[in-house]
């Protein structure tokens, strides 16, 4: 039998020839029946439309998760760039998880505005039973009672953190915020921790992905004996800035929510404003494929889409329930009716989430609203990492920070020391 490292290599070899049939043969039964290789295929060429294509790749490294699962890292060379691909294979050679991530960089270190003398940490779990995850309660030190904050990472599996290369965008606002006298809980993801368990669920849905977690995230920071339980607050980044409202439509003792570049474009649209992006940045056959792709599949979702349309036919290889439940949601209509105060934060670098296409949607929908505010850094990009020029992929690698006034403008507005703006 191969060894872990040996079938992670194999894989990689079969992307790079297109043999992707052979790699969703090694997945196991429930996630072959979620991920066909049509869907795996697309996903693949979305993923390395700016990297094209394979051209060598390094030493696999290998950990174990549990005894009889392993995760193996294979450092991948294209002709533009590099990643690493990472895969869970089990003790019968079966893939239990792909996923690729940026290739192996330095540590993360704590941003200036930071300091781990004032706060301290303590793991927690958030939900209940089999699909249970884990999270991380950030107290300033001393009697409070502060204000909490709980916080939402975007679409895809993304740990408590929001782990990106060297960055981590979560661990920044939770320990910035926490510097400055705000409570904070950032858990990981389901998608993150029960891959293979999301995968096979033909009824998954945004909602389930995002609502449960961060009600029971919610309940949980307002245990805590320094935080104010009148004044916990959801924040949540792009899909997870989207998802907020309806985390405080359905738990009322939310105090107000937070939206940092939360789209309110009907997402398979802006998928193939993205993709289309990214294509233009990077032309070739890897990227005109990809864009061809998602619009066909943006298409079905706008004018086809059922509960019994197959997930190859669907951005993302997301089964027809997500996708159904995203169209049916509209963000901007629930904010609206919620009666809580909102602050909506946008990066002006923003190439996923717009100044041009999303914000005018929050500001219409919220106009004359007193208790919302919207602020726009200039310089920020959809991480709000500060920069110059043109926003890319790539410079989400290059290890940097959030915008230290994004997280003083947070922290003002938690504490309620910031003025609302009226919205015109």
């Amino acid at each position: 039998m191969q060894t872990a490292k040996e079938t992670a290599v194999l894989v990689v070899e079969w992307a790079r020839d297109g043999r992707f049939r052979e790699i969703a043969a090694l997945f196991t039964p429930p996630l072959r029946a979620a991920l066909t290789a049509e869907i795996l295929q697309t996903a693949w060429l979305a993923e390395t439309a700016g990297t094209g294509p394979i051209t060598d790749f390094g030493e696999p490294s290998s950990e174990p998760l549990r005894p009889d699962l392993t995760r193996v890292s294979v450092p991948v060379v294209c002709e533009r760039g590099q990643f690493t691909a990472v895969m869970s294979v089990d003790s019968a050679g079966l893939l239990n998880g792909l996923r690729l991530a940026p290739p192996a960089c330095e540590p993360w270190t704590a941003p200036s505005y930071a300091d781990p003398d004032s706060f301290e940490e303590h793991d927690v779990t958030v939900g209940a039973g089999a699909l249970a995850v884990a999270g991380t309660v950030t107290v300033p030190r001393g009697d409070g009672p502060w204000p909490g904050g709980v916080l939402l990472s975007g679409g895809g599996p993304f740990d408590r953190d929001a782990t990106s290369g060297p960055n981590k965008p979560l661990k920044d606002l939770a320990w910035g915020l926490a510097s400055r006298g705000v409570a904070v809980l950032r858990h990981d993801k389901v998608t993150f921790t029960h891959p293979a368990e999301v995968a096979a669920a033909d009824d998954f849905t945004m909602t389930r992905e995002y609502v449960p977690y961060a009600v029971a995230a919610v309940r949980l920071l307002q245990e805590e004996p320094c935080v104010d339980p009148s004044r916990v607050f959801v924040a949540g980044h792009s899909m997870g800035g989207k998802v907020a409202p309806r985390v405080a439509e359905t738990e009322p003792s939310v105090a107000g929510v937070v939206i940092l570049a939360g789209d309110a474009e009907p997402m398979h649209r802006a998928a193939v404003r993205v993709v289309g992006h990214l294509a233009a940045l990077d032309p070739g056959p890897h990227s005109e494929a990809a864009l061809a792709e998602i619009t066909r599949q943006a298409a079905t979702v706008e004018t086809a889409l059922s509960p019994r349309t197959p997930r190859e036919d669907l951005p993302f290889g997301l089964p027809a329930s997500y996708w159904l439940d995203l169209r049916s949601y509209d963000p901007v209509a629930t904010a609206a009716d919620l009666d809580k105060p909102l602050l909506i934060l946008q990066g002006g670098r923003d190439y996923q989430v717009t100044v041009e296409h999303d914000l005018p949607l929050w500001r219409e929908g919220l106009a004359g609203r007193p208790d919302v505010t919207i602020q726009i850094h200039e310089a920020d990009d959809h991480l709000f990492f500060p920069g110059t020029g043109p926003s890319t992929p790539a410079g989400y690698m290059a290890p940097q920070h959030v915008d230290a006034a994004v997280i003083t403008d947070v922290a003002a507005w938690l504490d309620g020391t910031a003025e609302p703006d009226q919205i015109g």
